[in-house]
């Protein structure tokens, strides 16, 4: 199908079957809807897509999980209720591997940081040592390569919680690079180098393994 990466504007399908969907979502679009932004979402795009624009059509997807608006990589949707609830119910063993490029150098180059991560009336997500407060919450990280200024990290969630690796690595005061809300916002760079590698999961009707990598962004080599 070699028209779909145009036909929906920059979202590159990697695996379709009667079940799900493996798409690889451009930096700078939304998963879902907000209050302020309906269409220019991942969900908007697909849905129209599986309806091949027919409005009518019951046709849908269904939402696994989400990537935040600035992270690049890999999202699951479900093409049914079924597939949906199977996928969400094996999450916690759904192995998730990103890449991200940090502000600075880890003196351990491959460790596991933990907290409690709470949400405040803001939206802001931050570490707690309150365990009433939070959820605990875990990423361990890899240094793969290092410059001066800046490292690259494979990450693996062990925890998936709202915006943990972001907030986990600017605990440690390496903040990833563009991060605007838990890192500098003055750092000099437009979009966040973040991006959900590799996904590992089991298929809701056939149980079979599936793992789905994708490149590392030509920006992130461009910074170390």
């Amino acid at each position: 199908m070699p028209t779909k990466k145009n036909r929906l504007k920059g979202i590159e399908i990697i695996h379709e079957d009667r079940d799900i969907l493996v798409v690889d979502k451009p930096p700078g679009l939304l998963t879902i809807a907000t209050d302020t932004e309906k269409v220019k979402t991942a969900y908007y795009i697909l849905t129209d897509y599986v309806r091949k624009g027919y409005s009518k059509s019951r046709n849908r997807i269904y939402i696994v999980h989400r990537l935040d608006k600035g992270t690049s990589g890999l999202l699951i949707f479900a093409k049914s209720e079924k597939a949906k609830f199977y996928l969400q119910s094996q999450w916690a063993k759904t192995e998730k591997k990103y890449l991200a490029v940090i502000h600075g150098n880890f003196s351990s180059k491959e460790g596991t940081i933990s907290s409690y991560l709470a949400e405040n009336i803001n939206r802001v997500v931050y570490s707690t040592s309150n365990a009433s407060k939070g959820k605990q919450s875990h990423t361990a990280y890899k240094v793969l390569k290092e410059t001066k200024n800046f490292s690259l990290l494979e990450i693996t969630l062990i925890t998936g919680r709202k915006n943990q690796i972001r907030v986990h690595l600017a605990d440690k005061g390496h903040p990833v690079v563009g991060d605007k809300k838990y890192g500098d916002a003055d750092d000099g760079h437009k979009r966040l180098a973040l991006h959900a590698k590799s996904i590992t999961f089991n298929h809701p009707f056939s149980s079979k393994q599936l793992t789905f990598n994708t490149k590392i962004p030509g920006w992130f080599n461009s910074l170390v």
